[in-house]
């Protein structure tokens, strides 16, 4: 059995309530002082970092691609909050392709600050679209708003102090929650996105990230880790774009 919708948001807002605390009060985490050094640094035609900058494409494309799914959907067929927070999601894929694309291009604290920056805006809509299909839509604005106030924050606070706990947490919970929802039913009317499916995709993104040098030494330094994970990684919207195209379809339909 399932928690009732109010229930659902208590206990959304207890779990975001407690990340806070954690944030200010558990220990500093350092972030890894070689985070910087990717293992493919080759330039290619005067572009530094070639592969790693170039394999950021995905974002942009599967961000103006779902932008255009999106309009497709009747307006009867999908409920204004989940609207918004898909287009967010799509705006954000293409924010993460200009952010990661910047940082990329000469790796430090400050692109890297950009680059995060960019992903709150994804991570936001993403989130908030699961609360809004499995728990309210007064949870997912919430949800969203939240992630975009507590997001920079978080980063702001890794610049000024090198603590990065909060983004750490921000990522971390916002992957469980999914898996949560996961195991949820979408609600009557709702977008049914494969969860499942985004965390899936989203573990194997963070393996290569993981594995940066070793996956460029498997592949006889072809391509490193890092690059496969920005294009892994972009297809986590394709889940999200498939329920669009299957709700206006059977809207269509109807």
């Amino acid at each position: 059995m399932f928690p009732s919708s109010s229930r659902a948001e208590a206990v959304l807002l207890g779990v975001v309530s407690l990340l806070a605390l954690l944030a200010v009060f558990a220990p500093p985490l350092a972030q890894a002082p070689h985070f910087h050094d990717f293992a493919d640094q080759r330039s290619w035609l005067g572009l530094p970092c070639a592969l790693d900058v170039l394999s950021n494409l995905p974002f942009a494309l599967f961000g103006l691609w779902g932008l255009h799914v999106l309009r497709r959907v009747p307006a009867a067929a999908l409920d204004g909050t989940q609207r918004r927070l898909t287009a967010l999601f799509f705006v954000g894929l293409l924010l993460t392709t200009l952010g990661s694309s910047w940082y990329h291009w000469q790796p430090d604290d400050a692109g890297l600050a950009v680059d995060r920056l960019g992903m709150v805006f994804a991570f936001a809509g993403l989130l908030g679209l699961g609360a809004a299909s499995c728990i309210s839509a007064r949870a997912g604005a919430a949800l969203a708003w939240a992630i975009l106030l507590l997001g920079p924050l978080s980063v702001g606070v890794w610049a000024a102090s090198g603590n990065l706990l909060p983004w750490v947490l921000l990522q971390g919970s916002g992957m469980v929650l999914l898996l949560v929802l996961a195991v949820m039913p979408p609600l009557p009317g709702a977008l049914a996105v494969r969860w499942g499916a985004v965390i899936a995709i989203y573990g194997v993104a963070k393996a290569l990230e993981q594995y940066d040098t070793a996956v460029f030494a498997a592949t006889g330094q072809l391509v490193s880790g890092h690059s496969l994970k920005h294009l892994v990684a972009a297809f986590a919207a394709w889940p999200v774009i498939s329920a669009l195209r299957a709700l206006g379809q059977n809207a269509h339909q109807v």
